[in-house]
Formats: C-alpha cells, structure tokens, sequence
C-alpha cells in the first residue's frame, strides 16, 4: 500500500481517536469537528480493509487491528513530533500548545499568578488547563502534563516539585465563633458545622490534624459537602460553618479580619505541588519554561528539593 498525504492525516486522527476514545475529545484535539473524524475514519477502515473501532453510541474501543496498528504507529508519530517540537530552538519566539489537568488548589495558588506573566512573556505559546479534582488519567485525557499534591502523583510519571509543603488551616467567621464557640482541640469540630470535604474518588475526607507527635483525623460533621474553595470560602465568610483549606487560600482573608483561624497549633503540613508527566517523550518546550517560571516566581514562596 502506498502512503500519501491523505493517509498520514488519518493516521494521526485515528491515533488522537484511540487515545481519546470519544469523537467529541478526539475533535476538540485536533481542533475537527467530530464528523470531520468519523469521516476520515471510514475513508480508512475503507482502504485498509478493515475495521479498526468497534463504535456504538455509548463508547468506541479499538479492535485487534486498531490496537496492532496503534502499537505501530505510535512510536513513529511520537518522534515525529519531538522534531517539531525540538526546532522551538531556532525560533526568536517559542510557539506550541500545552494542556494541563490541574488541581483546583493549583489553579488558584500556582497558574493564576503565574499564567498573566507567561503569556506576556511568551505570547506564541497557548495553553489549554483543565480545572479537576478527579483522579484521572491526565495522558488518556489528552493532557501533556498534571499538577497535584505531593503523594498522589501517579507511580509511572516523571514529577517535578513546584511548591513548598503547604500548612492546612481551619478557618471560620468571627461572627460564627462567637456563636458556637472555639474548638480549643479536633474533637470539639465534632459539636461544629464544618464543611464535609468530598475528594476526588468521591470518597469523604477526614479532616486531619497532628501535634507533639499525635495525629488525629476527624471525621466531622456537617450539612453542607463540597468540592471547590471558593464556594467553600463564600459559605464560611456567610457563617454557614466552618472549612478546612490550604492557609494560601484564606491568608488574605484571615490577615483582614474577615475569617479567623483556630487549632492552629495543631494545623499539619502536607505535601506541596507537583507536576507530572510520562517520562518517554521530550518535554514539550512550553511546558519546560512554564516549569522554569513558576519556580522563577515561587508564588507560594521557597520550595523544598525536587522529588523523583
């Protein structure tokens, strides 16, 4: 069979397909529309001779011989793009997309003060970030990298510390400690309105505490559970309850008077963010200087020595 340029086009949706799974993910990849790749699928199964995706409505998975021909493929294709990417070198100004799958803490600590001063810094560089607190695949996803806490990077990637280790606070409105009291230890949250924190495998988080060598993790009550800070930061300013954050997120806050912190000599320090990624392709450029300036800027301030 001989390869033209037609081929070379469907070879590489059919790979953002078998990765993705989804016409819809695939499409906004590649920048087509889902029909656009249903298409150019056909047209190939056509002049291969045979069909590659098994599709019904609900999901598209690869045949035997769509996972024979992704096994082939993806090498070459992968190598393809490093030399694209490695030309950045030549050019006066950096261009390329990054996708990044990226903590809410993250997105609000980390990228927010960081990103106004990359795109002003490297304009030719777009950036695709996906806001998730779900446990996820972030290669299946199409992402080029993930940022989390420390401890919950995936075994198989490469990570990279971005951050100092971070100090988790309960905090809460004056107006409400004045009502219900200040616990003076963990266990006095049980007789509280707190927050109920729901993590990313949609399991209930035990709030957790440690002093002196102790370490306590409370299973607190509550009417309210939530999954996003700012919300959370919106119902403790009202007096709604009481929330267990990161200190970055209330800092401003608590510092004007508008939220207080309690059990402070007990609030622990967990491990700060990380940046992952597989470690068989050459990092993207882009993603190499947002690395570089988020460590230049150190918005969450002095980090510790890089893990992995």
């Amino acid at each position: 069979m001989r390869i033209n340029r037609t081929d070379f086009a469907d070879f590489a949706y059919f790979l953002a397909l078998a990765k993705h799974r989804s016409f819809r993910r695939a499409g906004l990849e590649l920048g087509v529309s889902a029909s656009a790749l249903s298409h150019s699928l056909k047209a190939l199964e056509a002049r291969l001779g045979v069909r590659l995706f098994n599709r019904t409505s609900r999901s598209v998975t690869l045949t035997s011989a769509g996972e024979e021909l992704q096994a082939a493929l993806a090498a070459p294709f992968d190598a393809i793009g490093t030399a694209i990417e490695a030309l950045n070198r030549y050019r006066d100004e950096p261009t390329g997309r990054i996708r990044l799958n990226v903590l809410e803490h993250a997105s609000l600590l980390l990228l927010a003060p960081v990103l106004p001063v990359f795109v002003e810094r490297y304009p030719g560089i777009e950036i695709d970030v996906a806001v998730s607190n779900h446990l996820i695949d972030v290669v299946a996803q199409g992402a080029d990298a993930g940022i989390r806490y420390g401890g919950t990077v995936p075994e198989d990637m490469v990570a990279q510390r971005l951050s100092g280790d971070i100090r988790w606070v309960v905090v809460g409105s004056p107006a409400y400690f004045d009502r219900h009291g200040v616990p003076s230890h963990p266990s006095d949250l049980l007789a509280h309105r707190c927050l109920r924190i729901r993590l990313g495998d949609d399991s209930i988080y035990h709030w957790e505490f440690e002093k002196d060598g102790e370490e306590v993790a409370v299973d607190v009550p509550g009417a309210i559970t939530i999954d996003e800070t700012q919300f959370a930061l919106a119902l403790v300013q009202a007096g709604a309850a009481v929330a267990y954050l990161p200190h970055p997120c209330a800092a401003s806050l608590i510092s004007q008077g508008v939220l207080r912190s309690v059990l402070d000599d007990w609030a622990p320090i967990g491990p700060g963010f990380h940046i992952y990624y597989p470690g068989r392709r050459q990092l993207p450029t882009g993603l190499r200087l947002l690395i570089d300036l988020i460590r230049e800027m150190q918005p969450l301030g002095p980090k510790g020595p890089a893990d992995r």
